[in-house]
């Protein structure tokens, strides 16, 4: 029995052993055999941020589970071990009294090695739910750090957007419009700065009958356009259904090119930083409707709302730049790109209502024209006239009307028109320029901003109509000249 026992021992432990893959068996340098049990160290990374701690402690609860169920299976082995050690014991003890002594020796090492990296293994477990324990502290000092940066930005972006209460308007047109400021760095207070507040009496701007600067070139006749008496009421034609048209532009080419007609319309919403959608229109009735016939997408986006459409091509103010463009709508490509000089951009000198209305198009009986300013002008409007063929500047005028004085402005029949208030329900058209004599007057001819924002007013020399655009609605009035 005796010379049978170890190498029994020694094979159920070996087969407890090598159930488990920690603990391993090995001759040392002296030959003898040894049993290592080893357990991997956990590291852990920093955990700086809320999603980091959660996954960490992830990994801490399954490592802490499987180094339980690897503790309960040592701890079985361990019982094993003592009940074959403890039988083997009691048949020495009963007849087998000629058993080696080393076997006994090798048996109790083999014990106080298991019961030493049960204790180490006992210690780890402590030591992982101390770190389990931390990082749930962490979490819970991050998740509240987060809260209080999300009420600080709430606080900052109430302080930086205050509300503009206006008595004369609803409730649900003042949120309209706080939804429809989207203007970069402009406050809703900006875009809906009353403009006759600060517009000035024309007696104290302009004397009568002054003369500015004028080539000595004559660009040649306005027809038998006469000076504009009278604009009638607003005719509405549609209703913008959305945010995105609260601002915007309409119109018909007044020379259309094949395959347009001038039954074609044209219309571009403007509220956003990225305005690059055009839509046609086969006809009016389409565009009651709702239904366009296609959308074009230009390259680059615009710049406000001051685009027109005139000769087939499309003509706008590139974003955050002085850059005109030309857009051909037949070959869907830009043909033209031109800078104009010294011109005042995004946001420098807009029209009262701001919209970063700097440089507006317009089309009359003459062609192409911009209205913007410079530096040098000092904020007054420079007016001028532009080649289809390059956007080179052919020729221009300095006013002294104060661009950030007036809500808007058209061109018709060479003369240069400014309406007084965007919101006012009943305004004037103030001032007129006149290209042809060089002679700036005040006038008083009433014009009706109905819905309270308008934001577009264009002239269209063949319809002989200013198309608007005032809040959401697609307005356009008859107007009527004086014969010369």
């Amino acid at each position: 029995m005796g010379p049978l026992t170890l190498p029994i021992i020694m094979s159920l432990a070996f087969c407890m052993v090598q159930g488990s893959p920690q603990l391993r068996r090995a001759n040392d340098r002296q030959g003898q055999c040894t049993y290592t049990f080893t357990v991997p160290s956990p590291r852990e990374g920093s955990c700086t941020e809320p999603g980091e701690a959660m996954t960490a402690v992830r990994e801490l609860q399954r490592e802490n589970a499987a180094r339980s169920q690897e503790m309960d299976a040592l701890k079985i082995r361990l019982s094993l071990l003592e009940k074959v050690v403890n039988r083997f014991l009691g048949e020495e003890g009963a007849g087998q009294s000629t058993s080696s002594p080393l076997i006994w020796t090798d048996a109790q090492r083999e014990l106080e090695k298991l019961r030493r990296e049960k204790d180490e293994w006992e210690g780890q477990r402590g030591s992982l739910e101390m770190a389990y324990s931390d990082l749930l502290k962490e979490k819970s000092t991050l998740e509240e750090e987060k809260q209080r940066l999300s009420e600080r930005i709430e606080k900052v972006q109430q302080a930086h957007c205050p509300q503009v209460p206006e008595a004369s308007r609803s409730r649900d047109q003042q949120i309209s419009q706080r939804q429809a400021s989207r203007w970069g760095a402009d406050a809703v207070g900006y875009q809906e700065l009353k403009s006759e507040l600060t517009a000035l009496p024309a007696s104290r701007m302009i004397p009568e009958g002054h003369s500015a600067h004028q080539s000595s070139e004559n660009m040649g006749t306005a027809g038998n356009c006469g000076e504009l008496s009278w604009i009638g009421e607003p005719n509405i034609y549609r209703k913008a259904d959305n945010i995105a048209g609260k601002y915007g532009v309409w119109m018909r080419d007044p020379e259309p090119a094949s395959p347009f007609t001038q039954d074609t319309i044209w219309r571009i919403n403007t509220v956003g930083a990225d305005i690059r959608q055009v839509f046609e229109y086969e006809n009016l009735d389409q565009l009651v409707q709702g239904y366009p016939a296609k959308v074009y997408v230009v390259p680059r986006s615009m710049e406000s709302n001051g685009a027109v459409v005139y000769k087939g091509s499309l003509y706008y103010v590139r974003r955050k730049s002085r850059i005109l463009v030309k857009y051909d709508f037949k070959t869907e490509t830009i043909a033209i790109q031109k800078e104009l000089p010294d011109a005042g951009y995004h946001g420098q000198f807009p029209y009262a209502w701001g919209g970063y209305t700097d440089i507006d198009l317009a089309v009359d009986e003459m062609g192409l024209w911009v209205i913007y300013s410079t530096e040098k002008a000092k904020g007054s409007i420079v007016i001028s006239q532009l080649d289809l063929k390059t956007l080179e500047v052919k020729q221009s005028w300095d006013t002294t009307i104060r661009k950030q004085s007036v809500a808007n402005a058209f061109m018709a029949c060479g003369t240069l028109y400014t309406v007084g208030s965007y919101s006012s329900p009943s305004t004037t058209v103030n001032f007129a320029y006149d290209t042809h004599t060089g002679v700036q007057k005040q006038l008083n001819i009433p014009f009706q901003n109905r819905y309270g924002y308008n934001s577009m007013v264009d002239y269209n020399p063949t319809e002989k109509k200013i198309y608007g655009w005032d809040n959401y609605n697609m307005v356009a009035y008859d107007v009527r000249f004086s014969k010369m």
